[in-house]
């Protein structure tokens, strides 16, 4: 049995790129052409909608041969770990507004706050899943690599909660304009 391994965050976290530098070691795929597979996604511009419970019961039917799910829904696979990628908020909005592909306002603030709030990491904690998180902020695409490589080869006890942007005062002076649509 394949053990299948999510590599999650939010949007700017780094999971894509990330994925690139493992090149293919362990095979990967997107999260969208994942779910296209299996019927369960529409193209749309860019990106994909993707049908999560019809993904999820062709997973559970139809082995795939990409032991690496890569994406932001890809901890709410059926997985046996999840890498989840943090990037400190304040961070995470430069690297969304200078993508090549950058986010409306509302939603690179909404991306801060789940970040801020540590959402994907609350989501893919669940009975039978290892949990990792791994701080990109002030890390190369290649290292953060490297320490993916090694957890995936070593799969040591799950390691999260360190990551802990509320403490930072810039933090959660503007997180209550991100949750409540204002903007700064």
């Amino acid at each position: 049995m394949t053990w299948h391994v999510a590599l999650s965050g939010t949007p700017g976290s780094g999971k894509s790129r990330v994925a690139g530098e493992l090149r293919g070691r362990p095979p990967s795929i997107e999260v969208g052409p994942l779910a296209d597979r299996f019927g369960a996604a529409t193209a749309v511009g860019r990106g994909w909608i993707v049908d999560l419970p019809r993904l999820i019961r062709g997973l559970r039917s139809r082995p795939t041969a990409e032991p690496l799910w890569v994406g932001h829904l890809s901890h709410l696979l059926p997985v046996r770990a999840a890498v989840v990628l943090r990037c400190h908020p304040r961070r995470l909005l430069a690297r969304l507004e200078g993508s090549a592909r950058p986010l409306p306002r509302r939603l690179r603030e909404e991306n801060a706050a789940a970040e801020a709030l540590a959402v994907i990491s609350g989501e893919a904690i669940r009975p039978g899943v290892r949990l990792w998180e791994v701080d990109t902020t002030d890390r190369s695409a290649r290292e953060v690599a490297r320490e993916v490589q090694r957890l995936l080869e070593e799969r040591p006890a799950c390691r999260y909660g360190d990551v802990d942007w509320l403490s930072d005062s810039w933090v959660t002076e503007a997180l209550p304009g991100w949750t409540r649509g204002s903007t700064r």
